[in-house]
Order: structure tokens, then sequence, then C-alpha cells
């Protein structure tokens, strides 16, 4: 049996999905796979966004789960977030480097957790370390 390459992968004309690695035509009709391409399309739409602020998908992670959760140890926000704990203090301290985040200790266990920076701009909000504001950026 003999096959043959005729095109390079979905690279045609006018083809809105040229970046997908090719499937055949009944594969690409399914509502499974065009869902797939529509979520792999908006995660990089977002992942372009947060870049161009300087920010990494889980750096957004963080923030939101930061925000949602209130001040919360590092370790219990790998936990929920399934990031692995080395991986969590690099992106806690690029985030504490960039001041979206502040570390103080946990009154209970003397850790420290991490919790979100007050904006810059527009005063304080709150009490020190009880901010769940997203911080304006410049």
């Amino acid at each position: 049996m003999v096959f043959r390459w005729v095109c390079q992968g979905n690279a045609r004309y006018g083809d809105p999905m040229a970046d997908t690695p090719y499937a055949p035509r009944h594969i690409r009709a399914l509502p499974s796979w065009l869902l797939g391409r529509a979520a792999a399309r908006g995660h990089r739409l977002v992942a372009e966004a947060l870049a161009g602020e300087g920010m990494r998908m889980m750096h957004h992670a963080v923030l939101s789960a930061v925000e949602e959760l209130g001040p919360v140890s590092q370790a219990e926000l790998g936990r929920t977030l399934h990031i692995d704990p080395k991986d969590m203090v690099a992106i806690v301290n690029e985030l504490q480097g960039d001041k979206l985040v502040t570390r103080s200790p946990d009154p209970r266990t003397g850790a420290r957790t991490p919790s979100r920076s007050p904006p810059t701009a527009g005063g304080g909000c709150g009490a020190p370390g009880s901010s769940v504001t997203r911080p304006t950026r410049s």
C-alpha cells in the first residue's frame, strides 16, 4: 500500500485553522475536535494578552486564586492549582518582585502566605494583607 502526501497539513488558503495539526475531514467535523481547537485558540489569545502585560498564564492563575481565596499558604496554593512546590516558589517570587503579592506570616503556623498587594495608584483598600483587588498596571 502506498500513501502520498498531497498537502502540507491544513495550510490551505483561507483555512482559519492553518496552525492546527492535520486531521481527517470526518475528525475535523466532530464537535469535540472543534471545541478543542477553539479552546486551544482561546488559550493562545489569553497567553498573548498576558505576555503583553509581562505575565504568564501561571501568574494569572496564582493571582486569581489568591484574590478568590484570600491569604493562603504557598503549599495550599500549589495543591489547589496543581503546581509543583518548586515552581510555586518561583512564581510567587516573580509576583512579589513585581509587587503584585506580598508575603506575611500566618498567625497560626508562622508560614509566609502570599496575599494580593493593594494597587499602588488610588490609595489603599483595607487592612494590610487584606487586599483582594487587582493592582492597576500603567
